[in-house]
């Protein structure tokens, strides 16, 4: 009996293992398939522009990484502007000089390294964009802070602001290399006026990066505050098995399992496409830091991490919302940290509808006693006013909140800010809604196509996601506080 029973067994596995086995390969050809189903690859997804800065690149100074930026534009016009097929010469393709959508029609080419110099400058700013973005993205707040007496940097980071293909190989050593590269350019011209990160998005996780490397290394020039915005703390582990996406893809020799999205190019300081490695690494980064924070926290030297300042969206489908709180603020000693949190837009009543409940992250917070950080919610003053209010908690108290009128409003039809809202003002003439006659570039602000469902080679979603922050004067007073006084916290 045992041995008809351990017979049945046997063959009832092996059933069953044919059936995984087979199972698992149909998915898998599936996945290739739809996978390597996407838009064709262009030039701009397959050029190999070698004058790109990594940690091995033998640049000594920020003067040398420009000259080497300066030749990186020039093979981006030889191998890609002037190569694109005449089907791509449309007339929003970034890579078309023609195009609404080419870089060159604005003042300046924002995707490149800026200075914004002050001979007597009172602070030094370093600006850190974010993944598949460009110094664009902290322009704005780059010259207000330039026209209040700081010495501005905007750093591009390798792999950004040319072609989506920038980011097949880049690493994230090869931005932390140019990160030291640009604050120590910072300290040799302000002296020993201090210096401040402002950091957006991975800009975030390199900030962080730094000064936990300069903890371990003191020789590093030191960084007073950080300003972090809508910061790197964590991405999903999907963004690390993808990896094994882009594996296969090299196995098989299909180039298009290298990339999470081929899009149509027609932003002109931001990538569309995203790379599989560009995930990873944002990983990895994130694994990195948060390595370095338990390594250091035992030590009791995290004590010297300089204040942090942060602004994050409730809702945030690029990043992780709560991790910003369970792992940084709560992780770190308490030094006059603040966490600025924007609320959905309560008027609309939309919680019925979301995914996710934002109700969860703040009831934490806010019933923590225990808390290190000073906590504040800018959020309707009450349920059926679109008026906004800034409830502030101090560290460590649940209740006694002080409450602050700032005189902004939700818009219409806006049910929440996101990932890539916060640091764009209303009047962005890229990103914004403001009206701008005759308009020689384009605007995609007022994105938003209708027709029928699922013919667009741009996701619906994208269109919907909002690009502009309608309380981006509040965040800008509270980083000019934050750089320019000692007595930041709870500021409004």
């Amino acid at each position: 009996m045992k041995k008809f029973t351990f017979k049945v067994s046997k063959k009832i596995g092996k059933i069953l293992l044919n059936i995984f086995t087979g199972g698992f390969v149909t998915l898998l050809a599936v996945a290739v398939i739809y996978l390597n189903n996407q838009s064709d690859l262009k030039v701009w997804h397959t050029a190999e522009l070698d004058a790109e800065f990594s940690e091995s690149t033998p640049v000594e100074n920020f003067t040398e990484y420009l000259a080497l930026e300066n030749r990186l534009f020039a093979q981006l016009k030889e191998q890609v502007y002037d190569q694109i097929e005449p089907e791509d010469q449309v007339i929003i393709n970034r890579f078309h000089h023609a195009s609404l959508s080419d870089p060159e029609r604005w003042p300046r080419n924002w995707n490149r390294s800026f200075e914004l110099s002050s001979d007597q400058a009172t602070v030094g700013v370093l600006l850190l964009h974010g993944m598949s973005d460009s110094p664009y993205s902290l322009k704005t707040l780059g010259q207000r802070l330039h026209a209040e007496g700081a010495h501005v940097v905007g750093l591009r980071l390798p792999g950004h602001g040319t072609t989506p293909s920038g980011l097949l190989d880049v690493r994230w050593q090869d931005m932390a290399a140019a990160v030291k590269l640009a604050v120590k350019h910072l300290y040799e011209q302000v002296g020993e006026q201090p210096i401040y990160i402002v950091g957006y998005s991975n800009g975030g996780a390199l900030a962080l990066n730094y000064v936990l490397s300069v903890i371990e290394d003191p020789s590093l020039p030191p960084v007073k505050k950080l300003v972090l915005i809508s910061p790197q703390i964590a991405v999903t582990k999907v963004a690390a098995l993808a990896i094994w996406q882009e594996r296969l893809g090299n196995i098989l020799g299909l180039e298009k399992l290298q990339w999470n999205a081929i899009l149509p190019e027609y932003d002109p300081f931001k990538y569309n496409s995203f790379t599989i490695n560009a995930g990873n690494q944002s990983y990895r980064l994130t694994v990195e830091n948060q390595l370095q924070i338990s390594t250091l926290a035992p030590t009791g030297k995290l004590d010297q991490l300089p204040q942090m300042l942060t602004f994050q969206s409730v809702l945030d489908s690029t990043v992780s919302s709560p991790a910003v709180v369970h792992k940084l603020l709560e992780q770190v000693p308490d030094r006059g940290h603040e966490l600025v949190l924007f609320d959905i837009n309560r008027r609309t009543h939309i919680e019925y509808m979301l995914k996710l409940d934002p109700n969860t992250l703040i009831s934490e917070i806010s019933s923590n006693a225990n808390s290190r950080f000073i906590f504040s919610l800018v959020t309707n003053e009450n349920e059926n006013s679109p008026r906004v209010v800034v409830r502030t908690q101090k560290t460590g108290q649940t209740d006694d909140l002080s409450q602050t009128d700032i005189n902004l409003s939700w818009p219409s039809g806006v049910f929440s800010l996101g990932h890539l809202a916060l640091s764009f003002t209303e009047q962005d003439p890229l990103y914004g809604i403001g009206q701008y006659k005759d308009n020689p570039r384009v605007q995609l602000g007022h994105l938003a196509f209708r027709g029928e469902r699922g013919m667009l080679r741009i996701p619906a979603s994208a269109m919907l996601r909002i690009r502009w922050n309608p309380f981006y004067p509040y965040l800008e007073q509270r980083v000019l506080s934050h750089i320019f006084t000692d007595d930041f916290a709870g500021n409004n």
